[in-house]
């Protein structure tokens, strides 16, 4: 019986964690797509390969790509395309 009251209960905590994640996936999904795919698509946070392993890596990789866009956003808008990409694809704890 505690078995099956514990799975419910680790669901709702892992799910918890991940949306503890500050920022507005909204918005980022909308900064994203303004200034991230001109330069690649969505493919590239979906194929084996990637390098992005962990959040602080996503957060790192998402500081580089705003050089590459010439794109200076706010640390607010930074975060909001980190939640909005772990949301949607990488989901790191």
């Amino acid at each position: 019986m505690k078995a099956i009251l514990s799975i419910p209960v680790l669901m709702f905590l892992a799910a918890s964690a991940h949306a503890a994640l500050p920022g507005d996936g909204a918005e980022g999904k909308r900064l994203h797509d303004a200034n991230c795919v001109s330069c690649h698509g969505v493919s590239v946070y979906t194929r084996q390969d990637h390098k992005v392993r962990s959040l602080d890596g996503l957060k790192q990789q998402v500081e580089n790509c705003t050089h590459m866009a010439q794109k200076e956003f706010s640390p607010a808008e930074k975060q909001d395309i980190v939640k909005y990409l772990n949301d949607q694809f990488y989901r790191f704890q």
